[in-house]
């Protein structure tokens, strides 16, 4: 699947709404990493380096979805793809 440049802000604000339905916050924090999901004192949180562009946000995300369970919720078909070609490129 190819994504165009300006897909990727409303493919990232739907990945955003789906980490809070799955009870996940989503942080974009600055620093020297990359990102992730982690538990902060038993709240689920995603955070991502916000100096990263916006198709390094998306495969961050992505892979934090799916380590979330992503995969046993229903996800609109795009999203479900963009979730599993985002992790093969990780």
């Amino acid at each position: 699947m190819k994504i165009k440049e300006k897909e990727f802000e409303s493919i990232l604000q739907d990945l955003k709404d789906i980490a809070l339905q799955m009870g996940a916050k989503v942080r974009f924090e600055r620093g020297d990493f990359k990102g992730g999901y982690c538990i902060l004192k038993e709240n689920k949180v995603i955070v991502i380096n916000k100096l990263s562009n916006l198709q390094r946000k998306v495969i961050i995300l992505s892979a934090a979805l799916k380590e979330l369970g992503a995969e046993d919720i229903y996800l609109p078909p795009k999203i479900r793809e963009v979730i599993e070609e985002m992790d093969e490129t990780e």
